[in-house]
């Protein structure tokens, strides 16, 4: 038996319950992990809720983790028992140990703590593409981040500069303006008391920006349309607020030939050499110290409600870990 967090209806944090289930030996091409830590998304609060629909009734929820492979199925090569291990993208992971499909894990560093491992595979790989192939982030840019002192906002901002952009961030405290500030962001707007359309027109002179990256969804758009230049892209990434309403595309045609598009971090690690190479490039940013991870909140597994809870108030920075 094993500890894990069981979802058998959809609705409110109340919903999380600690129980302890099954859990059999792992099958040919699985590996069973038992974690060290576990992240905590706002994609689980997608599928609690049932903005996402879950595979079926209950399910654990969960979708990155971090530990040590305690056993491997038959034909299962490129991990073996011992070895320390992290992924994204398989739901599950609010539980002590679970099985996973071995292809989609990946060796986690010597000399990276697989508690700050588990905390940023699904943030840390999602900036990873959003800034290098959603849109290719050049020197030279001027772009906006939206909830900059969020998990990915942190890590995609610092990411950006690193590249030589002109980061601009919103946010809606001074406590996490101060943060993105710190991190490296070059201007931070508070959404809340300003209007971020006409900052940003003030700090572009008007030309607007060739990207903007949006994870909040109905309260910023459809202004985050207003701050493009003409055939800017519109990045559509998460729903913090509530889902983007349904639009006319004639509307990316009245703000000057707009591109928009809705992408998941799924789409880009598909394939076992995408996951590797997006991996691989999250390590090395981190080691190099051109991104710091900050894993500001840590609950116990037992206490994820009020982890979601605290998620959803937008209480949280940085990135959260939930610990079995």
């Amino acid at each position: 038996m094993i500890n894990a967090i069981l979802i058998r209806e959809t609705g409110g944090a109340d919903v999380l319950k600690y129980e302890q289930v099954e859990l059999g030996q792992p099958k040919a091409g699985e590996a069973r992990i038992r974690h060290e830590a576990v992240g905590l998304n706002f994609i689980d609060v997608y599928f609690r809720t049932g903005l996402y629909k879950a595979p079926q009734l209950p399910f654990i929820p969960g979708q990155e983790g971090a530990g040590t492979v305690v056993a491997v199925g038959e034909g299962v090569t490129n991990v073996k028992v011992g070895d320390r291990v992290a992924y994204t993208g398989a739901m599950g992971s609010y539980a002590d140990e679970r099985l996973i499909a071995a292809d989609r894990l990946v060796k986690v560093p010597d000399n990276m703590d697989l508690r700050l491992a588990a905390s940023m595979m699904l943030k840390g790989m999602t900036a990873y593409y959003l800034i290098n192939l959603t849109y290719k982030v050049q020197k030279g840019d001027t772009i906006l981040i939206h909830a900059a002192a969020g998990g990915v906002g942190q890590i995609a901002g610092q990411w950006a500069k690193h590249l030589g952009a002109t980061v601009i961030g919103t946010a809606g405290s001074q406590e996490k303006i101060d943060l993105a500030l710190s991190l490296g962001y070059d201007h931070v707007i508070n959404y809340r008391e300003d209007n971020f359309v006409e900052k940003v027109k003030e700090i572009t002179g008007g030309k607007g920006l060739p990207v903007v990256y949006d994870s909040v969804g109905k309260d910023t758009f459809p202004a985050s349309l207003q701050v493009l230049q003409p055939r800017g892209l519109f990045v559509s990434y998460g729903n913090a607020s509530g889902p983007v309403p349904p639009f006319e595309l004639a509307l990316l045609n009245q703000y000057g030939s707009l591109y928009a598009t809705r992408p998941t971090l799924g789409s880009y690690i598909a394939t076992r050499e995408e996951l590797e190479r997006a991996a691989q490039a999250l390590f090395d940013v981190v080691a190099s110290g051109a991104v710091q991870i900050n894993v500001n909140q840590t609950y116990a597994l037992r206490d994820a409600a009020q982890a979601q809870r605290d998620l959803e108030a937008r209480k949280t920075t940085g990135t959260t870990i939930l610990i079995p």
